[in-house]
């Protein structure tokens, strides 16, 4: 080899091995001491082995201030490139919380946006991975508008590609928008914290005293405010789940998702078995979810947020659907504002990336209360009403018991644009329960009785058998089949065959006007 050549390239390798020592042993140390990896550790254990090709590695910073002028930043604390995850592509940024806590400045924000960028162009998933202090302090405005093109981007990628948050670290003040703006957000307890202001300013401004776990912890998001998707117990918990999300998604909007191994439809007698007659009777509805699609294949989404609901992905003879359902054992599965806003966006990420609905009815109605009135109940509950009626993916809807008043109108029925509608012989589809409707159309009848409860009861069964059965509902067309339980996958099956085709047009239009 030529000796000048052979210099030139031991150059390259004394520069990259620079890059890829980031902050040094110490601060790895004291990384690997909080339980977390390092952005690059984090890459390796993400991808595909041996397929992650970095990009920008040698970008530096343009700083001057504040003694920036001689700082050495290594690839500018953040780690960018693709590479593959069960074979496909996904593009990826990872901050290096080892190299100026992975603060955010003018260069950092252009290599983000550049892979963000190329993953748009290329139709590929972009998954972000959040270890940061923040804005970096010392380039000022540049880095405040570093942040403005990475939530622009966001948004232009919104429905065109799968965007994935991972939150590793701190996640704070501004750089929060980013992660909200994507479709999953990932947090792993304990290492993970998000929030606007931190408990500092906040007991400085309101007197409340707060830990940062409490404030901002993967708990908090995904059980209170509903800002994460899925929790992990540890790193690689997390890319453990994230690879198992993205094989149900497609790489981008005109692709179908993936196809896995095909599950012949077979009758399940278990289904006959779960739903009680009783209708104020509670049961857990991931039972009727895990038999109806291919054994094993049921992937919760937001299973720690609004419990009344249900939404997930699973597969259907291996093709990807998305499962939203009332769940009768939290709140009698009614419709509240958390839950109205669970569904609606489950179901809009589904329509936007041609994944299949089936939707599965059980609720009495939207939850009554004050709170809830005062809370906007019928701004969120619209939000439900609109991406039902949005989406032009195949739709299908199974009646498992009750059916009552708005909340069926809300859940997908024939009216709302539901292409084929199912019912068990257990559902009461009703505009209200029984109980609630002779108390307005019998009243006086029960009022002027000898013996009022008899009559009552006797009222409840006539109005049970007459309007609260699936049998109105199909002699009108809303439903196409009374299906026994035991049928059902296979009914669905050839239902989602059958639709595979589908195709629907909306009125031209530059956007529509959610009810946010």
């Amino acid at each position: 080899m030529d000796e000048k050549v052979q210099e030139k390239i031991k150059e390259l390798e004394q520069r990259k091995e620079h890059i890829q020592a980031g902050g040094g042993p110490d601060r790895i140390a004291a990384q690997h001491e909080k339980g977390k990896l390092t952005a690059r550790e984090r890459l390796e254990s993400l991808f595909d082995s041996g397929t992650f090709q970095e990009i920008d590695a040698f970008i530096e910073h343009r700083g001057t201030m504040f003694g920036m002028a001689d700082k050495d930043v290594p690839a500018d604390a953040v780690i960018t490139g693709y590479g593959q995850i069960d074979g496909r592509t996904v593009y990826v940024f990872s901050q290096d919380f080892t190299v100026l806590g992975g603060t955010l400045g003018e260069m950092h924000a252009a290599k983000i946006t550049k892979v963000m960028d190329l993953a748009l162009k290329t139709g590929s998933p972009f998954i972000g991975i959040n270890d940061s202090g923040g804005a970096r302090i010392q380039e000022g405005i540049d880095a405040l508008n570093g942040f403005a093109e990475i939530f622009k981007r966001n948004t232009l990628a919104s429905g065109v590609i799968p965007q994935i948050s991972v939150i590793m670290g701190p996640c704070a003040g501004g750089a929060v928008y980013s992660p909200a703006l994507t479709d999953f957000v990932f947090m792993v307890d304990r290492t993970s914290q998000m929030f606007i202001t931190g408990p500092e300013v906040i007991r400085s401004v309101t007197g409340e005293q707060v830990t940062f776990e409490e404030l901002g912890g993967g708990k908090t998001h995904n059980e209170k405010s509903g800002v994460a998707h899925f929790l992990a117990v540890d790193e690689e918990d997390a890319f453990e789940q994230i690879r198992k999300l993205l094989s149900y998604l497609p790489s981008n909007n005109i692709e179908d998702a993936p196809v896995g191994e095909r599950v012949s439809l077979e009758v399940k007698e278990e289904l006959r078995d779960i739903v009680p007659g009783e209708p104020n009777k509670p049961y857990d509805v991931r039972d009727v979810i895990n038999n109806l699609v291919d054994v094993g294949s049921f992937f919760e989404v937001q299973e720690r947020f609004a419990l009344n609901a249900v939404v997930g992905f699973g597969r259907l003879e291996g093709r990807s659907v998305g499962i939203i359902a009332n769940q009768p054992k939290i709140l009698a599965g009614t419709l509240d504002i958390d839950a109205s806003d669970k569904i609606a966006r489950f179901v809009r990420f589904c329509d936007a990336f041609n994944i299949p609905l089936i939707t599965l009815v059980d609720t009495p109605g939207y939850l009554p209360g004050k709170n809830q009135e005062y809370g906007g109940i019928i701004r969120h509950g619209a939000k439900v009403l609109y991406a039902y009626s949005e989406a032009t993916v195949p739709k299908i809807s199974l009646i498992l018991r009750k059916a009552y008043g708005g909340a069926y109108i809300a859940m997908c029925c024939r009216g709302l644009g539901c292409d084929m509608a199912f019912a068990w012989p257990t559902a009461e589809i009703a505009v209200m329960g029984p109980e609630g409707a002779c108390n307005i159309v019998f009243r006086k009848e029960i009022a002027n009785a000898e013996d009022s409860a008899l009559v009552r009861q006797q009222k409840v069964q006539e109005y049970r058998d007459r309007f609260a059965s699936p049998y109105v509902a199909a002699q009108r067309g809303y439903v196409d089949d009374v299906l026994d339980p035991a049928m059902t996958r296979v009914v669905l099956g050839r239902a989602l065959a059958s639709l595979a085709s589908k195709r629907e047009d909306r009125p031209a239009k530059k956007h529509g006007n959610i009810p946010l």
